[in-house]
């Protein structure tokens, strides 16, 4: 018999890339990305350049078509394998990537009649305009003392379903009445690979309120929370939810012959990015904390039960890996935070400096921050650039550098955001540990990992815990190309679960990083520090965070 293959397609924020890989041992035998050609649109529309508001991430639907019509014919030229050998493909997304459709499945966007509002777009995991939405809900939720409230940490973020699904009806009710669904734009993709849209139960978990037992919170919450909510649920949100692994369907004949795949191969239900990296790790048991390191950083863990942890994006049955409860949690800024300082804060010299040294600007940074002692700066920043998501979860929070004087340098700035995000990291690993739910060792993947070596020890010096991290340079796409194997099932040469799957496929490196002591006992002084900052202005001792955004959007 000859040797089986999976594509996994990770669709990021600037991109999306198919890496096609063998189910014998999980090579990744061939990659290739696209950019999205609109990007993210959070200025103005396309085409019409209707000005956008402030704290709005829109996509564009046919960018995720065009990274199947370019990347996955690639990916099959560069490993000259056969199509019928490639029984599987699964694709993880960014979440919550809402968008409207019609009955037929169309996005409202591409149709002229609804083009120039900007609520018929695919609204983005950033798109934090909806939290007026989010806050009311968690007002009202706390009043009825809802019992779903405490699954995702004492609040909703303004990232999620419901928030962004009210805020079309509030600014934009004719798109609310047309739209024939808000569907994830994972499921939506894979709708249009195989004629059938489901949700699948992790982003219907984690970004809709959804309940394997229970289902969503109840009409009369919704109906409590804007009278034109009530039936919310049964209409806009209805359809069936399927667990991971599921197969969504087999392959259209039409999308097949454009993206070079045999008709009739299993298509597995739709991802969460962060989510799909946790069997990529080989992650498939309790009390090892993967983390999806990028722009931003998602934390995952498994548990054997349902725990109530505070500001926890979630706690998910079957929402990770079958059989066990996954939870969820997260920093709304990390890589992004690095590359801020690098594109707006770092002085000519030091550009010209790392020119000569031949070196990227993160790089030569890193390299000086590196010669740094811990706390040798005297600086110290709390990691909120995008807001907060755990376990303050508010995107009203904004980042603050403390301790700076004449003498500081711009690798010792960047030394001291690269901590604040390891001690976000750390605020994290204590709630779930001190709610019962274990932490014992650290998994990274993503593409910071794999760059940086110094975050990688800062964390490890940090959380005090030992950090393996992933072989795979695409886990996300190689944990989705897993599930597509399973959505084949082992008769066709793939696996019947996961946990087959990532026993075969799954890499860690060998080389980990542990604490130093000595480096461990100087952070924690600095991150008693950071909590009592944390806590000032996250807390509501001190909200001038919110004034000053007030002040910013009475003036703009």
């Amino acid at each position: 018999m000859s040797k089986k293959y999976a594509i996994g397609v990770d669709y990021g924020t600037q991109s999306g890339r198919a890496v096609l890989v063998d189910l014998s041992n999980g090579a990744e035998i061939a990659e290739h990305v696209t950019p999205y050609t609109h990007h993210v649109i959070d200025e103005k529309l396309p085409v019409s350049g209707i000005k956008l508001e402030y704290d709005w991430a829109l996509q564009h639907p046919l960018d995720y078509i065009e990274v199947l019509e370019l990347s996955v014919p690639a990916v099959m030229k560069e490993s000259g394998i056969d199509p019928a050998d490639i029984i599987g493909l699964g694709i993880d997304f960014t979440a919550c990537t809402m968008l409207p459709i019609d009955a037929e499945g169309a996005p409202l966007c591409v149709q002229d009649a609804y083009k120039d509002n900007p609520h018929s777009w695919v609204k983005l995991w950033k798109h934090h305009a909806a939290q007026d939405e989010a806050n009311l809900i968690n007002e009202l939720a706390a009043q009825r003392e809802e019992k779903w409230v405490p699954r995702y940490g004492g609040k909703i973020s303004s990232e999620w379903m419901m928030a962004k699904a009210w805020q079309i009806l509030n600014e934009a009710p004719d798109i609310y009445e047309t739209a024939d669904k808000f569907v994830e734009a994972t499921d939506w993709v894979i709708g249009q690979l195989t004629g059938n849209i489901v949700r699948n139960s992790c982003t219907a978990g984690y970004k809709g309120m959804w309940h394997k037992q229970e289902g969503y919170p109840s009409k009369e919450f919704f109906k409590a929370l804007d009278p034109r909510l009530e039936n919310l649920t049964e209409t806009k949100l209805r359809g069936e939810v399927v667990p991971l692994g599921s197969k969504a369907g087999e392959l259209l004949p039409d999308i097949a012959a454009r993206i070079g795949l045999a008709p009739g191969t299993a298509i597995a239900v739709g991802n969460v990015d962060a989510h799909a990296a946790v069997p990529g790790v080989g992650v498939v048991t309790p009390g090892k904390l993967v983390m999806a390191m990028g722009t931003s950083i998602c934390h995952m863990l498994l548990g054997t039960e349902e725990k109530e942890v505070e500001g926890m994006c979630g706690v998910v049955e079957d929402g990770i890996i079958p059989g066990y409860f996954g939870y969820e949690a997260g920093q709304s800024a990390v890589g992004d935070i690095f590359e801020w300082f690098v594109e707006e804060a770092v002085p000519a010299y030091v550009l010209q400096e790392a020119e000569q040294a031949g070196e990227n600007v993160h790089v030569y940074l890193t390299r000086k921050a590196n010669e740094l002692n811990v706390g040798e700066s005297g600086l110290l920043a709390l990691d909120w650039w995008n807001g907060n998501r755990s376990v303050l979860v508010d995107t009203d929070l904004t980042g603050t550098i403390v301790g700076l004087t004449l003498l500081a340098k711009p690798w010792e700035i960047y030394r001291a955001l690269l901590e604040a995000t390891a001690f976000g990291t750390r605020k994290i690993v204590d709630a779930f540990h001190s709610n019962g739910v274990e932490v014992n060792e650290l998994y990274a993947c993503g593409g910071l990992p794999q760059k940086n070596a110094l975050l990688m020890q800062i964390y490890a010096d940090v959380t005090n815990r030992e950090i393996k991290v992933a072989a795979s340079k695409q886990t996300p796409a190689l944990g989705a190309a897993m599930f597509g194997a399973v959505a084949a099932g082992a008769a066709k040469g793939g696996f019947d679960s996961i946990v087959d799957a990532a026993q075969k496929m799954a890499r860690v490196r060998e080389e980990t990083f542990k604490p130093i002591p000595a480096n461990v006992a100087v952070y924690e002084k600095l991150y008693a520090e950071y909590n009592l900052l944390h806590d000032y202005y996250g807390r509501g001792s001190n909200d001038v965070m919110k004034r000053l955004k007030a002040i910013k959007e009475e003036q703009a």
